[in-house]
């Protein structure tokens, strides 16, 4: 036998044997799948409803002037968020923010305690209390900043704080 026999018969084995593999895995295929379309036909309406929602594209696209009447289900309005927090009273705004100058009278703070000092003050009116707690104030006695420092105070807490700290010190 010559060379060339021996390669042509070498090559037509492991051809046969390739395209016996082929056919091997085109028959396993087959019966796979019909198994599983025995199933699919098997399990019913609800099987293929479910396999056909989780398919199911999660949005729709309307163009300008199409009718959005039989689009569907609307989306409810959500409910009115309630707020985050509630509104200070005066003598919380005053234990949290003021007492830390007034309550030692640090920067020239007059404290709640020296009602000779608050006098001049009270004299100048309510109004001008609240404006100078809201917006600050730099006088001959010290620095008073805006809020008291706390910036997160509305204006009616600290108008509250100035009402309770006037009323502390009159009430002496």
């Amino acid at each position: 036998m010559n060379r060339d026999q021996k390669f042509y018969d070498m090559y037509s084995l492991v051809i046969g044997l390739l395209a016996l593999f082929a056919l091997f895995i085109f028959v396993f295929s087959m019966k796979v799948s019909s198994r599983t379309s025995d199933i699919y036909n098997a399990e019913g309406e609800e099987y293929r409803e479910s396999v056909e929602a989780r398919l199911k594209p999660f949005g729709e696209v309307f163009m300008p002037g199409d009718d959005l009447s039989a689009a569907g289900t609307e989306v409810p309005p959500a409910d009115a968020a309630e707020p985050v927090a509630a509104v200070k009273s005066g003598p919380q705004v005053f234990n949290e923010a003021c007492n830390v100058c007034h309550g030692a009278g640090i920067g020239g703070a007059p404290t709640l305690s020296d009602a000779a000092n608050w006098e001049a003050r009270i004299a100048q009116g309510m109004d001008m209390l609240v404006d100078h707690a809201i917006n600050g104030y730099t006088g001959d006695a010290g620095y008073m900043p805006p809020k008291g420092g706390n910036m997160s105070l509305s204006d009616d807490e600290v108008a509250a704080a100035v009402e309770f700290m006037v009323g502390e010190v009159q009430g002496q």
